[in-house]
């Protein structure tokens, strides 16, 4: 089993920036693909962008030019560093790991609220 345990979140202005981190615990030799979505109050879960052990990318094309993913497998650890925050980035961010049997392990998320 693979645990996640998202943090960083919090209240930022319009304009302003926030890290994000997301640290995997357990079986962390079976993932693979580790990556961001978020959930908007009355709105579906949307991707944000994910990252494989190899370091592939892969955004939301609404997202890619403020938002930036990393990983450091050294530490079992992905990191979302967003820029340029709107208001409607507003939303809780949960941190997925896809482990090598394609199974989906969530966090609990973290709050990220971007308002004046």
């Amino acid at each position: 089993q693979v645990q996640l345990v998202e943090s960083g979140g919090g209240w930022v202005q319009p304009g302003g920036s926030l890290r994000l981190s997301c640290k995997a615990t357990g079986s962390v030799f079976a993932i693979n693909r580790m990556g961001w979505y978020r959930q908007a109050p009355g709105k579906e879960r949307e991707l944000v962008a994910t990252i494989t052990a190899a370091g592939n990318t892969d955004y939301s094309d609404s997202l890619k030019d403020r938002f930036a993913i990393s990983r450091d497998n050294s530490i079992e650890t992905v990191y979302l560093q967003m820029t340029s925050l709107k208001p409607e980035d507003t939303a809780v961010y949960y941190c997925k790991a896809v482990d090598f049997f394609r199974r989906d392990h969530w966090g609990q998320g973290t709050q990220v609220t971007v308002s004046p």
